[in-house]
């Protein structure tokens, strides 16, 4: 039987598609800057290090940082521009809120470009101190590659769109991580970064009023009540509740432990623990903590190569918050 040949201006455009896809990814290379800064990964590790030292809390905000940022258009530090100058910030976005410490992020990028001024972009020191970030977690030590550059615009109108909520769908989640390239098993290994950091009551109090979600263990939905006393919470108060009770600072596998005994947090934590294209792949990684590590490797490294700016594209901006000449 003869088959259909698709038309040749289809297999064209299709090969063009693919050829810039991975034309992005191929410019990216470990050690990009050997020759143009050679201290800059170093630098970056030692102000992770310092800054993790005296705040805690950073090495979260670093790994939430790639996450928000790479989901985004690319991995190219639109979300650390700030508001100003005709630009809206990505951080005004309902999808932002929550985060923080970006403040942390100049200290980095100043220390950078003391050594070599106009040289590293602040997407690649958003995508390395993730990485260092990730070790101070007590996560795997991750290789990644560098390469890329800062966008020149914004996308506050299209966070909605592409950062699931706190509390979508498995379906919507998985489809929003398949559409940048990353499978079912890397986005089951990248929501064990929900083992570390908080959820503000006003993300989770749906599950616990007027009526407790069945679905939540009883014994734990009484702990959460406790934290979070009313179902309307200022967003402005300290009302969190720790993802993980037992190693709350430390990226592992019990995430996945937790939400197998219905102990989640979140909408999608359950949802993960219950669909049956995601529950193999977290009873693995529960049973095995390797596996995890392993997983979660690739699942940041698939993460912070989404369609970066690379070659002439995009700029290197001095100040991480400002596109230059602004």
């Amino acid at each position: 039987m003869a088959t259909t040949k698709p038309p040749p201006n289809i297999t064209f455009f299709f090969l063009l598609l693919v050829l810039h896809f991975n034309l992005g990814k191929s410019q990216l290379q470990l050690n990009y800057y050997t020759n143009s800064c050679s201290k800059a990964e170093e630098i970056i590790k030692q102000q992770v290090f310092q800054l993790y030292n005296k705040h805690g809390n950073t090495a979260i905000s670093w790994v939430r940082n790639l996450f928000h940022d790479c989901m985004v258009k690319s991995c190219d530090a639109s979300l650390l521009l700030v508001t100003g100058g005709g630009v809206v910030s990505e951080q005004t976005a309902e999808r932002s809120f929550g985060m923080r410490n970006f403040k942390y992020v100049n200290i980095i990028k100043d220390a950078v470009e003391q050594e070599c001024p106009l040289t590293v972009s602040c997407a690649d020191i958003v995508a390395l101190s993730a990485r260092d970030g990730i070790a101070m977690l007590g996560g795997p030590n991750i290789e990644m590659k560098t390469g890329r550059r800062d966008s020149k615009e914004s996308y506050a109108t299209m966070v909605e769109e592409f950062i699931p909520n706190h509390n979508d769908s498995i379906f919507s989640v998985l489809s929003s991580f398949q559409a940048i390239g990353v499978d079912i098993e890397a986005t089951v290994a990248l929501l064990g970064a929900h083992s570390v950091g908080r959820v503000h009551c006003k993300n989770l109090v749906h599950r616990l009023y007027p009526t407790v979600d069945e679905t939540l263990n009883p014994s734990h939905a009484a702990y959460l009540k406790r934290r979070c006393p009313t179902p309307h919470p200022d967003p402005k108060s300290v009302q969190y509740v720790r993802s993980d009770l037992k190693t709350p600072m430390i990226i592992d596998n019990n995430y996945y432990k937790n939400i197998l005994q219905h102990k989640g947090l979140l909408t999608v934590d359950e949802e993960l623990a219950t669909d049956p294209r995601t529950v193999p792949y977290v009873e693995k990684m529960a049973d095995d903590n390797e596996y995890f590590r392993q997983q979660f490797s690739r699942a940041v490294v698939l993460l912070s190569e989404n369609n970066p700016l690379t070659g002439d594209e995009g700029e290197i901006r001095k100040d991480c918050g400002y596109l230059n000449g602004k």
